[in-house]
């Protein structure tokens, strides 16, 4: 029986392109995602093997997807597609759950091998990502820490993205005092009180892209 494979990315081309090398390969994709929050649906309803998600997707961001796929199908293995190879993204990965981190660059080549070793409960790092970066997080029994909230780094994200208040509403189910109740206490958690700042902290965390 063929792994069965859920595919989030923004990009209707790269998606395609990302079909057709996994159902080369003999994987079937029983789902497609352009943002965040659709994936993490598709995976509660679909439960695939693996989750190959991208990094940079609207309405919610790769890493807090594949947190949130997590929680809704724990049997998930969760890949993330990114550019970066800085060590903050890394960690970061890690500490979401990701057992896999493949690079754009090397996904045409390593794709297959990337989505076979999380199968089987390893965990995938796209050659030329630092060992030592990980074996020091994995050995240093000490959590990273966020000062943000889940809730407050999606409010976030959509305020980075410039949706208004009434719209961050909306799409998380929420009143407007209560995002602008998660806005306040974001800015004072970050010591920012100002949309420009609040947009670069994000692109600097990898929430959306410049």
């Amino acid at each position: 029986m063929p792994l069965r494979i859920l595919l989030a990315d923004d990009h209707v081309i790269v998606r395609q392109g990302f079909k057709l090398l996994l159902e080369q390969a003999g994987f079937q994709v029983v789902g497609e995602a352009a943002d965040g929050r659709e994936a993490v649906r598709l995976a509660a309803d679909s439960r695939p093997d693996v989750a190959l998600i991208d990094l940079a997707m609207p309405m919610l961001n790769g890493l807090d997807t594949c947190r949130e796929i997590s929680k809704v199908s724990p049997a998930t293995r969760t890949i993330l597609l990114t550019m970066y190879s800085e060590e903050q993204y890394i960690l970061e990965a890690l500490r979401a759950g990701v057992t896999g981190y493949l690079l754009k660059a090397k996904a045409s080549t390593d794709l297959e091998q990337a989505i076979r070793e999380v199968s089987r409960g390893a965990v995938y790092l796209s050659p030329g990502i630092s060992r030592n970066v990980v074996q020091a997080y994995l050995h240093s029994g000490e959590p990273l820490t966020d000062p943000l909230s889940p809730r407050e780094r999606e409010v976030l994200q959509l305020v980075a993205e410039g949706k208004t208040t009434k719209e961050i509403a909306s799409v998380l189910g929420i009143s407007v005092k209560t995002v602008e109740s998660h806005r306040t206490r974001i800015m004072a958690k970050l010591n920012i009180h100002e949309t420009a700042g609040l947009v670069r902290y994000a692109i600097r965390q990898g929430l959306i892209q410049a």
